[in-house]
């Protein structure tokens, strides 16, 4: 899973750094930036103009307020007060009220683990904490890699059908002793969230990427679209491996991969996405993934899914649901990557015969 764990890969875009570039070429009056830090990592958000009835400086504090609520508020693990913190030491089998956005997320996340049959799991942070990935870090000096015995009684702590979720009213409960982590979707759908309030005060162009998370809408000042790069999955400095286009109408894009995080011992390399039903890191040739869809939410999910679930079954279900889906694999040699993508995701490739 991803969030405040997730201190080096966010999402396999070099979209941040170009934008940054696209800044300093063009005339600084016409492309404003607003950045600062939540949820463990940073955000930023373009605009090309600032709405004539909104100053600036409400403008940062009105999207500073929505994350300070969606991170501190409801959904972080670290904030001991927040929503989240005091469901995971709630009593088992007692429902708790909760606010709409935090039974939101929790809808969309279970409805993900329904779909992919259990590989989107928030409630796996026992295992990737045991495996030295988590905030928590629960391993034994002697060892970061946990006995199997370990890995059996930790699976025990791990399964989204333990919880139960109402939206109407907003209630959740857990019928076992889980623990909740909603690091694969929180930071989507807290872009999800600025683009709203950005559409709200009359902004209809805008870049929005927060710990990689994109959302992006309507044209520079110079009338092209705003462009997301995906990241070649090697260590080092980011390289292009192939651009997304777009015609300017609202996207979102999310991704995940496990070469920048994970460790090595005894000539093996663990990587920090964790298999909920084996209870153990990913073992297959995905290097990355990268799904669009309308929502930063759904994308972020989905793209966490996908990487554990392999690309084999990931490929098959994103066709079978018709979702723009961009897989990235390891070749059999070690030397270099290959890369398909389905059809849906075809239309925003700048060269699908590449």
């Amino acid at each position: 899973m991803k969030y405040l764990r997730r201190y080096s890969f966010t999402l396999a875009f070099l979209a941040l750094f170009l934008a940054w570039m696209w800044l300093r070429r063009e005339a600084t009056d016409q492309v404003y930036q607003l950045s600062g830090n939540t949820m463990g990592t940073g955000y930023t958000v373009l605009v090309t103009r600032f709405p004539d009835e909104v100053p600036d400086h409400e403008l940062a504090e009105g999207i500073e307020q929505r994350l300070h609520r969606i991170d501190r508020e409801l959904m972080s693990t670290y904030a001991p007060e927040s929503e989240l913190s005091r469901f995971n030491r709630a009593p088992v089998g007692q429902w708790m009220d909760i606010s709409p956005e935090l039974a939101d997320v929790m809808a969309q996340a279970q409805t993900i683990s329904d779909l992919t049959g259990g590989y989107f799991d928030v409630t796996v942070g026992p295992l990737v904490d045991r495996w030295g990935f988590g905030p928590l870090q629960e391993m034994a000096d002697s060892s970061r890699i946990p006995t199997d015995a370990e890995i059996e009684q930790l699976r025990e702590r791990v399964g989204y059908r333990h919880l139960e979720v109402n939206q109407q009213p907003p209630q959740l409960r857990k019928l076992h002793d889980v623990r909740v982590d909603l690091s694969g979707v929180a930071k989507g759908y807290g872009t999800d969230v600025i683009a709203d309030y950005l559409e709200s005060v009359g902004l209809d162009s805008y870049f929005i990427e927060i710990g990689g998370e994109l959302r992006v809408r309507g044209v520079k000042p110079d009338g092209s679209s705003w462009v997301p790069a995906i990241e070649r999955p090697t260590q080092g400095a980011p390289e292009v491996h192939d651009i997304i286009v777009h015609d300017g109408q609202s996207i979102a894009v999310a991704g995940s991969g496990d070469y920048r995080n994970y460790f090595e011992q005894d000539g093996v390399r663990f990587s920090h996405e964790i298999d909920p039903f084996t209870g153990r890191p990913i073992s297959h040739d995905l290097a990355a993934v990268y799904v669009i869809t309308d929502t930063a939410a759904m994308a972020d999910a989905w793209s966490t899914a996908f990487m554990v679930m392999g690309a084999e079954r990931s490929e098959a279900l994103a066709q079978r649901l018709d979702l723009a889906a961009y897989f990235i694999t390891k070749r059999n040699d070690g030397e270099g990557f290959d890369s398909r993508f389905t059809p849906q995701f075809a239309r925003y490739l700048s060269n699908e015969d590449d």
